[in-house]
């Protein structure tokens, strides 16, 4: 750290030392007679004390203007010398501990019947303890270190600390909020309008976090001098610089507003099942550029948020839980309609898939020779129908070939289809 400080201070020998200088500039004074002040001639070269200094001071140089922080100099100006650091970092340390520890406390004893949301506001512990800490480090340690180079140093470093540590603590604060939230309509409210707000919440959360962090970000950069210089550079040429960033992230910022535009027209959420590039699966992730649709098979497709809002696509959430299919079998004219039709309503009625609503067995087309049967049924969910039309429609293939060979279909160059 001493380094580090001596490195990027590298602080003028006559900044160091004002009582030095005093007594050098008045021994200079005793010993300079007054006829060599008389005769002196302006000097073509500059006095040390006059030469701006060339060091990377400023890098880390506290601005004049700002207003200088108490320190805890009436607290430790009676301890020892060696005591005095000690104190400067102790009595923080201990009072961001005390408060922390009182605050969660008091917390605690409040929230003792809502231990979820508790479980949450834990989290809060070690973001609050390093804001704490970091501001009574700032206010003690001024005044206290004797080494300038390291005083500067340090704090910088604590008002980078302090900066990092509201970023943090704002970052989980909106994590808290989104999961308290969740969890509040989860005990209360409707499945679908859960699923609704949970899309929102997770995409409004990771806006607002990008946000923050951009801004926090912004605000440690601020804090260095050399580069608050060339705030007026840039603003300068911020017309430029925003039309070359606006070009360079064109296809990100579209995919972004799509995916606010995915979450607040409610177009699809979380768990909802789609069919995507004529493949089915469930919504299992919504971000702000992607998709994720995890398929039957196991499989994740990742789509671009544009994808959903340029091309169209099933979902057989919306609406509600329940949902209707239909199967479709092929058969040659002389099929027995009445005895499928019939066995159709046992299997129906031996399994818990079906949900009861509605089943019809009718022909809806015959050309060629050929017949298209049709079992139109319902289900309660979409992932019950998708097991009942395989179950009706195996048991309704089985019967057909082990009873009715027959009626197999016609294919092109003659013959069935078995």
């Amino acid at each position: 750290m001493r380094f580090l400080a001596n490195w990027f201070t590298a602080l003028p020998a006559e900044k160091a030392s004002p009582k030095a200088s005093d007594g050098a500039s008045d021994g200079a004074s005793d010993s300079a007679s007054p006829d060599a002040s008389e005769s002196s001639q302006p000097s073509t070269g500059s006095s040390p004390s006059a030469e701006p200094s060339s060091s990377p001071s400023g890098f880390l140089e506290p601005d004049p203007s700002e207003p200088t922080l108490p320190g805890l100099e009436p607290i430790v100006e009676n301890a020892p010398s060696t005591l005095r650091p000690w104190l400067a970092f102790g009595i923080p340390i201990v009072a961001a501990l005390i408060i922390t520890w009182l605050v969660w406390f008091i917390l605690a004893r409040l929230l003792r019947k809502r231990p979820r949301v508790k479980e949450q506001l834990g989290r809060l512990q070690i973001p609050v303890f390093c804001l704490l800490l970091s501001v009574g480090l700032m206010f003690g340690t001024p005044g206290v270190i004797e080494d300038e180079g390291f005083a500067v140093a340090l704090a910088v470093i604590l008002k980078v600390a302090a900066v990092a540590s509201i970023t943090w603590l704002a970052v989980t604060v909106l994590s808290v909020v989104e999961v308290s939230v969740i969890v509040h309509y989860e005990e209360s409210g409707d499945p679908r309008q859960v699923a609704k707000l949970r899309t929102q919440m997770t995409l409004m959360r990771r806006l607002v976090t990008a946000i923050v962090l951009v801004l926090g970000v912004g605000a440690v950069l601020l804090m260095i001098p050399s580069v608050r210089a060339m705030g007026a550079t840039v603003l300068a040429s911020a017309g430029l610089i925003s039309v070359v960033a606006g070009l360079a992230v064109q296809g990100v910022l579209t995919n972004v507003f799509a995916g606010l535009q995915l979450a607040f027209s409610d177009a699809i959420r979380v768990e909802d099942i789609v069919v995507v590039e004529g493949q089915r699966g469930n919504v299992k992730e919504i971000t702000l550029t992607y998709v994720v649709v995890k398929l039957v098979d196991g499989r994740n497709v990742i789509l671009p948020s544009t994808y959903f809002t340029t091309t169209p696509f099933e979902n057989w959430s919306r609406g509600g839980e329940e949902i209707n299919g239909s199967v479709t079998l092929d058969l040659r004219w002389d099929a027995p309609v009445a005895a499928l039709r019939k066995r159709v309503d046992q299997l129906l009625d031996a399994t818990d898939l079906w949900d009861g609503r509605y089943s019809e067995t009718v022909v809806t087309n015959a050309a060629g020779g050929n017949m298209e049967l049709t079992v139109m049924l319902s289900a309660r969910n979409p992932g019950d129908l998708w097991d009942l039309k395989n179950y009706i429609r195996e048991n309704l293939v089985h019967e057909v070939m082990t009873k009715y060979p027959e009626s197999l279909p016609k294919v092109v160059g003659g013959g069935n289809a078995a």
